[in-house]
């Protein structure tokens, strides 16, 4: 099976698995989840299939609050030739998880709270550094380009990078 083949098949595996019902807010809007939210915006198909290939769907579906570090399909694509495609299989199950989750901190830390911040622990358990250089942040040296990005269960930063846990 080729990559193309398989990442297409995890794709809309993925896609499918992430196209859940939405929950009705309070003032009749629906209220995204994270994934959901991921999903809808169009550039996080990588993640999205990422996701689904370690099994953490349910975990981002859930109550929360969670704070999402997402690497868009661009951060993916500058990885060196290969990697994702690696990540994937279902032997490097458990790398994939402690990248994924080093993407995500407990708790709902909007912008201006994590300009705050000089670190944030993971839910992989390590901590990412946040530095705020000429009124831009960065998270574990990955430019966050888009903040606030709402969900019904935490909040979308997003990132230029794929950041790796050490």
């Amino acid at each position: 099976m080729t990559f193309r083949t398989t990442f297409a098949s995890l794709a809309a595996v993925a896609a499918l698995a992430l196209a859940a019902p939405v929950h009705a807010a309070s003032d009749g809007k629906k209220a995204a989840d994270i994934v959901d939210t991921a999903v809808a915006a169009g550039s996080f198909k990588t993640l999205a299939a990422a996701l689904g290939a370690a099994g953490l769907v349910d975990t981002l579906k859930g109550t929360g609050p969670f704070t999402v570090f997402a690497p868009t399909d661009a951060a993916f694509a500058k990885l060196p030739a290969g990697t994702v495609e690696d990540l994937l299989k279902p032997e490097n199950k458990a790398k994939l998880t402690s990248i994924l989750t080093y993407h995500v901190v407990a708790g709902k830390v909007m912008a201006a709270d994590v300009v705050k911040l000089s670190e944030a622990k993971t839910l992989q358990g390590q901590s990412v550094k946040i530095a705020v250089k000429d009124g831009k942040v960065s998270v574990a040296g990955a430019n966050v380009s888009a903040t606030d990005i709402k969900a019904s269960n935490g909040v979308i930063h997003v990132i230029d990078s794929v950041i790796m846990p050490k």
